[in-house]
C-alpha cells in the first residue's frame, strides 16, 4: 500500500497547486503595473480554487508528503504576496489602503506560525490549522478584492472607501489575534508534553 512519502509528485492535486503557485506571481506582478481587473480576476480564481487539488488527492488517494508542504505554501505566497504588491499602489488619484507596517504583520505571523507548526509536528504532536486560521484566509482575501476593486475606480464610492477600510482593517486584527492563538496553543502543547532531558 502506498504512503504519502513514497508516491509520486507528478499528479494532478500538485499540478493544481503549481498552476495556482503561477497565477500568484502573475497577480503580484499584474498589481504594480496597474492591471487591477486582471489582478482581481486571477486573484478570485486562485483563492477560490483552494479547496480543488486537496478534494483532488484525498478522493483519488494522491496526497504527497510534498502536496502537504506545497500547498499550504502557495496559499501564504497568494497572501502575503498580495499585501506586499498592494502596498503603496496608486491609480493615480487614489492610494492603496494597505499600508507597509499592515502587510509585515501578515508575512510575520505567516512565518511564525509556520516555525511553530514546523517544532510541534516535528515532535510528533499535531498542529492542523484551526477555524479561527481559516476565518483569518476568508477575510484577507475578502481584503484583496475590496482593495482591488478600490483600486479600478479613479473616485471610488463611498461605500466602497468605507467597506474596504473595514475589510483591511478587520483582516489584520484577525491576522494577529489568530497568530497569538496559535503561539498559546503551540506553548500550551510544549508545556503538556515537554521534551524528555537527555
Amino acid at each position: 500500500m502506498s504512503t504519502p512519502e513514497n508516491r509520486s509528485i507528478y499528479n494532478v492535486p500538485n499540478a493544481l497547486t503549481g498552476i495556482r503557485f503561477a497565477m500568484a506571481i502573475a497577480v503580484m506582478a499584474l498589481i504594480p503595473l496597474g492591471y487591477f481587473f486582471t489582478a482581481t480576476l486571477v486573484f478570485l480564481v486562485a483563492a477560490s480554487t483552494d479547496w480543488m487539488d486537496g478534494y483532488w488527492a484525498r478522493k483519488y488517494g494522491q496526497v504527497t508528503k510534498f502536496g502537504r508542504i506545497f500547498d499550504p505554501f502557495v496559499d501564504k505566497i497568494i497572501i502575503c504576496g498580495s499585501f506586499i504588491a498592494l502596498v503603496g499602489v496608486s491609480n493615480g488619484m487614489s492610494v492603496s489602503p494597505v499600508q507597509s507596517w499592515m502587510a509585515t504583520l501578515v508575512v510575520g505571523r505567516e512565518l511564525l506560525v509556520t516555525s511553530l507548526r514546523g517544532m510541534i509536528e516535528g515532535s510528533g504532536k499535531d498542529f492542523s490549522a484551526s477555524w479561527l486560521g481559516k476565518w483569518k484566509m476568508v477575510l484577507q482575501c475578502a481584503a484583496v478584492v475590496s482593495s482591488l476593486i478600490y483600486l479600478q475606480s479613479p473616485v471610488p464610492a463611498n461605500w466602497l472607501v468605507v467597506t474596504t477600510q473595514v475589510l483591511v482593517w478587520a483582516s489584520i486584527a484577525l491576522t494577529v489575534y489568530s497568530g497569538y492563538d496559535y503561539t498559546v496553543a503551540a506553548a500550551k502543547l510544549m508545556q503538556d508534553h515537554p521534551d524528555d532531558p537527555e
